[in-house]
């Protein structure tokens, strides 16, 4: 990555620290942060590859295991060093791209709605945003769950009631999942019902909003945000670790999928961003090695 375009360089097979795996990897999924970090927006944690974007991954390792990865960077090449705490086994006749597109959008979903938000069985949730990865995945954990989910985008209304939810948004929400930010705060807050909660893990339509406290604090709601990038090493052990009892299960059978909207070879990484840029697609994009 150099002055905001992407480059195929040749590099040296990084070597494992201690507690590190060796991953040769088959298929990387493309994420917002990756944009925003080839922009200068969003720098990595520390122990990540400056130059090298790439936040999730599938692959072998040498053992011959095929793994998916949750990284702090370094996934669009042909290999990484991975944290060995932070990788699941792929399930079997798991393709590689929807291998290497799960485990960012499905862990930073389902962190967000269950182990923050809290949310029930019984509930109804609004996701924001719903077409793209992380959209798509909290559709589809909720709806797992038993939750009455409803999903807010401009586009792709009918792939999002063929997955199961409601696209006109009415009445109150027990928990909302902000992925666009900016004005949608203030709407959220009518739109909380009593008790709620509004998560923030996305602030693409700005970082900024004016908000009611005393609408807040009248219907007693909770507003949090967070992201999993930063977090420390057990941290994302903890998440990895319940996305496989209680995720990877689903994917096995079919219950949650990983739509694809295009896959791209290496070595058309930029033209793989661009179409990442680019408004109306529908799930993630995918490059192959």
């Amino acid at each position: 990555m150099r002055d905001g375009r992407l480059e195929i360089v040749e590099r040296g097979e990084p070597t494992p620290a201690a507690g590190q795996i060796l991953v040769r990897v088959r298929a990387a999924g493309i994420n917002n942060a990756d944009v925003l970090q080839r922009a200068g927006r969003y720098p990595p944690p520390p122990g990540a590859p400056a130059d090298i974007p790439g936040l999730e991954c599938a692959g072998e390792t040498d053992d011959g295991r095929r793994v998916l990865a949750l990284l702090g960077g370094g996934g669009h090449a042909e290999a990484v060093a991975v944290d060995a705490r932070h990788v699941l086994d792929v399930p079997d006749g798991v393709e590689w791209p929807v291998a290497g597109g799960f485990i960012e959008a499905y862990a930073t979903a389902h962190d967000a709605l269950f182990t923050q938000a809290e949310l029930r069985a019984d509930e109804r949730l609004l996701v924001t945003g719903a077409t793209g990865g992380v959209g798509l995945a909290a559709v589809q954990l909720g709806l797992a769950a038993g939750a009455s989910v409803t999903a807010s985008a401009r586009h792709h209304q009918a792939e999002l009631r063929a997955l199961g939810a409601a696209t006109e948004i009415e009445g109150d929400y027990d928990v909302i999942l902000e992925l666009v930010g900016g004005e949608n705060l203030a709407r959220n807050l009518e739109l909380l019902a009593l008790k709620g909660r509004i998560a923030v893990i996305g602030a693409g339509a700005g970082a900024r909003a004016q908000i009611d406290f005393g609408l807040l604090m009248r219907k007693r709601g909770r507003i949090h945000a967070s992201n999993l990038r930063n977090r420390n090493g057990d941290e994302k052990a903890d998440v990895v670790r319940r996305l496989g009892e209680q995720v990877l299960p689903l994917l096995a059978v079919g219950e949650v999928r990983v739509p694809i909207e295009a896959t791209f070879p290496l070595a058309q990484a930029q033209e793989a961003y661009d179409r990442f840029t680019a408004a109306g697609k529908f799930g993630k994009l995918v490059l192959v090695m």
